[in-house]
């Protein structure tokens, strides 16, 4: 295994590529992951390929049981939605907070990461945008200036990080609608508006939401051919 991607691990590579196998269905909820085979087949050492199945089980991805190790966690939609429920509730508080707390710095900040994400859509990458995407959110959290808000809010977006798998929303365009869902967001947050900010983070955290929702459903649901 050679391409671990800009700033990445190679911990990081793997749990990437496992996370999106395992939301796109290649792996069956409870499900052991053994390591060794792991291991083999990205060719590399059982060590990564360990720190890989605890950052997914931070995220709930995965679970670990004692003296059987590591398997696929059983995720039902309803569980998915809830998760996302909770996190928009909060981001869109964080949103109001930071258009009516933010300071100058933060708000030039992010509107350049804007118009940065801008120029990624236009060049059709998704893997610039994607970080990108998280700077933006971070910095909406952080300019709310309130730490267990920040921290709650961090959690939840590491929670559904799998979810947003880079290339997993490609084909539907999702890079281009999410950056026209920010413009509003944006605008609210350099006016002062809090009401406004909140409305439009909560509407794309929504619109997010029924895209993997959507998806996490297809993925799963068994073909006509194999029932």
């Amino acid at each position: 295994m050679t391409d671990k991607g800009p700033g990445k691990t190679l911990s990081q590579t793997v749990a990437d590529q496992l996370a999106e196998e395992i939301v796109r269905g290649r792996f069956q909820p409870g499900e052991r992951l053994d390591e060794q085979s792991i291991a083999t087949r990205f060719n590399v050492s059982r060590s990564p390929v360990r720190d890989a199945l605890r950052q997914l089980a931070s995220t709930r991805l995965v679970e670990y049981l004692p003296r059987r190790g590591f398997s696929v966690a059983v995720m039902a939609e309803s569980d998915l939605d809830g998760l996302f429920e909770a996190s928009g509730e909060v981001e869109a508080l964080c949103a109001k907070l930071c258009a009516l707390r933010a300071a100058p710095s933060d708000r030039k900040r992010i509107e350049f990461i804007h118009q940065q994400a801008a120029d990624a859509v236009a060049r059709g990458d998704s893997q610039a945008y994607a970080a990108l995407n998280e700077e933006f959110h971070a910095l909406i959290y952080a300019g709310a200036r309130n730490k267990t808000l920040q921290e709650i809010a961090l959690g939840l977006r590491q929670r559904l990080a799998p979810f947003r798998a880079q290339g997993f929303f490609v084909a539907e365009n999702r890079l281009q609608h999410s950056h026209v869902e920010y413009e509003a967001l944006v605008k609210a947050l350099l006016e002062h508006d809090g009401d406004a900010a909140a409305l439009a983070m909560h509407s794309h955290a929504a619109n997010s939401a029924m895209n993997v929702l959507q998806h996490f459903g297809s993925e799963r649901r068994p073909s006509a051919s194999a029932a």
